[in-house]
């Protein structure tokens, strides 16, 4: 009889730690999965010309706008209301993956004052010149100013304030 006890506590042993085991390895499996989405950093915002232009386009504007970089189109400008559902899915469509270099806010409400391009070499392609032109016509639309620069080592501080705020 002592044996037969000594069997079953044994066994009874042996089955809790088997299924604690399976427990404690299917907990950590899952763990993992959390962790292992295949996701990365991009590292930076902005490309590296992108951000030279930046600096410039800060010291222009100076405290007279805030601005903000890569801004999603859709969070710009919106479709406008009483179209039927398809066409303002169309139409939606078209600007809901897109997204602008640069927008200058009001600093004070962060309403939107305009929107900057920084066109550099990808822009002689026709692919990128249809985008280009449907972006022009978008925020022309919209109301929403959009000022194109090309991109180039240096920036002439005055030549984009002037392209900005005229000639004052």
């Amino acid at each position: 009889m002592n044996t037969l006890v000594i069997i079953i506590i044994f066994s009874v042993s042996l089955i809790l730690l088997m299924a604690l085991r399976f427990i404690l390895l299917r907990a950590s499996r899952q763990a993992g999965k959390e962790n292992l989405l295949p996701y990365e950093s991009k590292g930076c915002l902005v490309t590296p010309a992108e951000r030279s232009f930046l600096g410039v386009l800060d010291s222009v504007v100076g405290q007279e706008c805030r601005i903000m970089a890569q801004v999603r189109l859709a969070d710009v400008i919106s479709v406008k209301k009483g179209l039927d559902k398809q066409s303002w899915g169309r139409a939606f469509g078209k600007i809901k993956a897109k997204h602008l270099d640069f927008v200058a806010c009001d600093p004070g409400n962060l309403s939107i004052m305009f929107a900057v391009e920084l066109d550099d070499s990808s822009h002689r392609k026709k692919s990128r010149q249809d985008r280009d032109n449907f972006l022009n016509a978008a925020m022309q639309a919209a109301g929403v100013p959009l000022y194109r620069f090309t991109a180039k080592k240096s920036y002439d501080p005055q030549e984009i304030r002037s392209a900005i705020f005229g000639s004052n």
